[in-house]
């Protein structure tokens, strides 16, 4: 019985250090994203303090190409920004989500951790 016990814990432990790691990857995301949704709020911010006739560019890969319009690059800074802004959420949602399953999967490590030792 205390191998099959020993070889639950290890089950627990390592979950709980792939947990740790799926965390750190939704933390990374969510940084990320949270950079481009500021460059972009910043970018709208800029383009609301220009005038129509200012010629406007926007990077391609390597390439900067003149766009049509500010009305259409604000759309579509617009368009980028909600889709960011839903991005973080479901983000923010996941982090929670996974801080509780490892606080709790952390508890129950623990508790198996000194509950074995009081049985040696």
């Amino acid at each position: 019985m205390p191998e099959e016990m020993s070889k639950q814990l290890q089950d627990q432990i390592n979950r709980l250090q792939q947990m740790r790691m799926q965390l750190q990857m939704i933390m990374q995301q969510r940084q990320q994203i949270e950079l481009r949704l500021k460059e972009t709020e910043e970018a709208l911010e800029e383009l609301g303090k220009t005038d129509a006739k200012t010629p406007i560019y926007k990077s391609v890969g390597a390439l900067l190409i003149k766009t049509k319009g500010k009305s259409e690059i604000t759309k579509e800074l617009k368009s980028n920004k909600e889709s960011l802004e839903l991005r973080k959420n479901t983000l923010d949602q996941q982090e929670g989500r996974t801080k509780e399953k490892l606080t709790e999967l952390q508890s129950k490590v623990q508790n198996a951790l000194s509950g074995s030792e009081g049985q040696s």
